[in-house]
């Protein structure tokens, strides 16, 4: 093996650690965060915006160091040690937090900014030391082999991608169920660590100056600074897309395949590779393309057209679910069957879309390096792209997600790109033959235009569970309210309608979690019984308890049932997802208290938050399990 193959497959390796580092993290922060949907978004803004720090740096600074494969060295085994100590640190950092500074910092606002802070910290400095090796191994290579740079960076980013793909489903479905979690960071530390020596090695002989000067006045066509200032923001606004379409794909997804840990692992290996796949690509043509900025125009169209047409595929998922769930054994068999299949469904939906994304970080750095940027430009355009993905992360979450749903958040991501590739085209229309641009601007804007006015997603087959129950027919159901949240997708559904039944039930991403029936004198729904014993029995055993707390909101019924007893003074619900709430309301007037009673207060925290941050005593604590 050749010692360039050979570092290509060290990168390899790389990525598959990587990527172990960013699933076992969020197994460790949803228990510090108290929900597995923040910890994700935590994790992937940390690690992409240490890497941007990380890729950045370095990038500004690599022209000045004569052995970047030792300093690539060296990052690997500084992120091997930390992985190493990472499980003792954590877990004597969260007992501390948890028993002394929460409750003394008090306030609920301090100490959100604390958790989100302190967990952020814990893996930001591992996080800028993944973001450098990228820009370090680029750069050696290309000093190495200057002949075809373009190839070396898609080759690096094909590499590292496909051993993220793969870590991510070996970490997930074998190495934490063999060694646990801080057994698997162990293994991952290790596997670093050794890396590390043998690119050591390596790096005796591998004292090659910059093929780049970064001082030398620079004579490529966008060789100005505007210019590397443009391509970076354009590095920036794609990788904000690519990152809404994550965010969109994963809760669509989730309500075909189920919202498992396991599940969430395969949509982000079938996400991966589609990056990983594109870089194969434009690796093998990069260097043969006569003009590569207008090749990335018509990428980023095709790439926000593509994701839009996502719509169109989604309902037909809901279908293949059926079959498999009616048709596999119930044995290992049928569920090594059942994880390949949900595999596949999740690259059908994301693959096409992500293989053009993964061309456009080898087109941006390949144009600046073809216009004398230098070695800063690789670390410039993977610090801008992973910029963006922070922004779109956060965006998707926090904003777009509970403002314009999953739909209307797909089509913003897609507009992005669409837009991107559209001003990329007029912009360099010298490039092309004058209808291109008309052309290219009317086939992105007919696709959003056509995928807007195609309606509103199909609540019905999303409200279904089918990954539950291996079947979406639900006939004469009334849907009273849906909402994204943001943590899941919240729906209330009249499932009756009769003079003695009128059942309504809440529904968490397709699962019912809480049905009642709204005629009073009815026939009780089968989770009343459930709701109101949950809050009775307590009251029975404690008839002097004046304090109680519930944990999640539901339909209320079991906030309600404490509330009819006088003698409490206080009952706090403790409910993560705002949207529940919301939806709760039509249940009223069965839950009429839990939103009316002087006595009631409703919280939207986590449960083991809330009570290390209030630092209150009760008499009653209940939850119903899920």
């Amino acid at each position: 093996m050749t010692q360039r193959r050979l570092l290509f497959l060290i990168f390899a390796f790389s990525g598959f650690s990587g990527l172990i580092y960013e699933s076992i993290w969020t197994h460790y922060l949803k228990l510090f965060l108290g929900h597995a949907a923040y910890a994700q978004t935590l994790v992937l803004a940390i690690f992409m915006g240490g890497m941007a720090l990380g890729s950045w740096w370095c990038g500004a600074r690599s022209a000045r160091w004569k052995n970047l494969l030792r300093g690539y060295a060296l990052v690997e085994g500084i992120i091997g040690v930390t992985a190493l100590i990472f499980h003792p640190l954590f877990d004597a950092y969260v007992q501390f937090a948890y028993t002394t500074l929460l409750p003394a910092i008090g306030d609920p606002v301090w100490v959100t900014l604390f958790k989100w802070t302190s967990a952020a910290l814990l893996i930001l400095p591992q996080s800028i030391l993944l973001g450098m090796t990228f820009p370090l191994l680029s750069g050696a290579l290309i000093r190495r082999y200057p002949d075809s740079p373009g190839a070396t960076v898609a080759m690096l980013y094909f590499t590292n991608s496909i051993g993220a793909a793969i870590g991510v489903l070996v970490s997930g479905f074998m190495l934490i169920a063999l060694a646990g979690l801080p057994g698997t960071m162990i293994i991952a530390g290790v596997l670093n660590i050794a890396l590390a020596l043998i690119v050591w090695r390596l790096a005796r002989s591998h004292s090659v100056e910059p093929q780049f000067s970064q001082t030398v006045a620079v004579q490529g066509r966008y060789s100005e600074r505007r210019w590397l200032v443009f391509f970076l923001g354009i590095a920036a606004f794609t990788g904000a897309a690519s990152f809404i379409y994550e965010i969109v794909w994963i809760r669509m997804l989730a309500l075909v395949l189920g919202s498992s840990t396991h599940a969430f692992e395969l949509m982000l290996s079938a996400f991966i590779l589609g990056l990983a796949l594109g870089g194969l690509w434009i690796k093998r043509h990069i260097d043969r393309i006569a003009h590569p900025v207008r090749f990335l125009a018509i990428v980023q169209i095709l790439m926000g057209a593509l994701a839009a047409s996502t719509l169109f595929i989604y309902n037909q998922t809901f279908d293949v679910m059926v079959w498999l769930m009616n048709n596999l054994s119930k044995d290992d068999t049928g569920y090594a069957l059942f994880n390949l299949s949900s595999h596949a469904i999740a690259a059908v939906i994301m693959v096409p879309t992500t293989f053009l994304a993964g061309m456009t970080l080898p087109l941006l750095t390949y144009t600046l390096l073809q216009q004398g940027h230098g070695e800063k430009s690789i670390g410039s355009v993977y610090a801008a792209n992973t910029f963006g993905a922070i922004i779109g992360v956060f965006f998707a979450t926090h904003m777009g997600m509970p403002l314009l749903g999953l739909k209307g958040l797909l089509l913003t991501g897609a507009a992005l790109d669409v837009v991107l590739g559209v001003l990329l085209i007029w912009w360099f229309r010298e490039q092309l033959a004058p209808h291109w641009a008309t052309a290219a601007t009317a086939l992105g804007a007919g696709m959003l235009a056509f995928t807007l006015a195609a309606g509103p997603m199909d609540v019905s087959r999303m409200t279904s569970g089918v990954y539950r129950t291996g079947a979406i027919n639900q006939s004469g159901y009334v849907y009273q309210f849906h909402k994204d949240g943001k943590t899941a997708s919240i729906d209330l559904v009249q499932v009756s309608n009769t003079p003695v039944d009128r059942s309504v039930a809440i529904l968490t991403n397709g699962k019912p979690d809480a049905m009642l029936n709204m005629v009073s004198s009815g026939v009780p729904s089968p989770d009343e019984s459930t709701m109101i014993l949950a809050g009775a029995l307590p009251l029975a055993l404690h008839p002097a308890a004046t304090r109680a707390a519930v944990i999640g909101m539901g339909s209320g019924l079991s906030t309600h049932t404490l509330l009819s007893a006088e003698q409490l003074s206080t009952v706090d619900t403790i409910e993560i997802e705002p949207a529940v709430v919301e939806a709760a309301n039509g249940f009223r007037p069965r839950v009429e208290l839990a939103y009316t009673s002087p006595q009631s207060h409703i919280h939207i925290d986590d449960a083991k938050s809330f009570f290390s941050t209030y630092n209150q005593h009760y008499d009653i604590i209940m939850s119903e399990p899920s």
